[in-house]
């Protein structure tokens, strides 16, 4: 595991999915290479599908803007060493 500390930008999921989202961030960061952001994004969209159910989208890397609807209690924004970590299940909008 990696020793740093996860700093949450915005969130309104749970405490304990919160929890889940920063350590599947650190687990993917000790398996791969932290230039393969597509990899780390899989395993943890992976992650989140099989311990909540289909329908996660996460999105990791140094630089990048979104815009995107999201289910109530299922987002959150967060830093861990270099890269910024977005994990949320989607919604139809309205």
């Amino acid at each position: 595991m990696l020793e740093g500390k996860a700093l949450i930008e915005d969130t309104d999921m749970p405490l304990k999915m919160q929890i889940q989202a920063m350590a599947s961030a650190s687990h993917a960061l000790d398996l791969f290479d932290v230039c393969d952001c597509k990899s780390i994004a899989a395993h943890m969209k992976k992650d989140f599908d099989k311990k909540y159910g289909g329908g996660w989208q996460c999105v990791v890397g140094s630089n990048f803007g979104c815009f995107f609807t999201h289910s109530k209690g299922s987002f959150i924004y967060f830093t861990l060493e270099t890269l910024k970590f977005l994990i949320f299940k989607g919604a139809v909008s309205s």
